[in-house]
């Protein structure tokens, strides 16, 4: 079974290992941010396993994160100028299948 770090490396056709401690950290922040998001306590994901749909919504901030490292640009498809927003609009609606809600 492919761990995570592979999966976003597949995800983004990484075919080096250079900079998996750099992607470890972007599976860190996009897997505490769908905790957060998902209202779920923090380290939740790492003591219980991840829905499908929670694992893609990572793997897709992860990537993302990674291929506009700089803030600035929407990655690899930075000629649509609505790409960042599309990418957490896809993000979120994927986490909101597996979101704890709370009244």
């Amino acid at each position: 079974m492919q761990t995570l770090l592979e999966k976003v490396k597949t995800n983004l056709i990484l075919n080096h290992n250079e900079d998996d401690e750099f992607l470890q950290n972007l599976i860190f922040t996009a897997t505490s941010y769908a905790e957060s998001y998902q209202k779920k306590e923090d380290g939740y994901y790492s003591k219980l396993d991840m829905n499908p749909t929670t694992e893609q919504a990572v793997i897709m901030l992860s990537s993302h994160f990674y291929e506009s490292r700089d803030g600035s640009t929407g990655g690899f498809f930075a000629d649509n100028v609505q790409a960042s927003s599309q990418v957490w609009t896809v993000v979120n609606r994927l986490l909101d299948m597996n979101k704890d809600f709370k009244v």
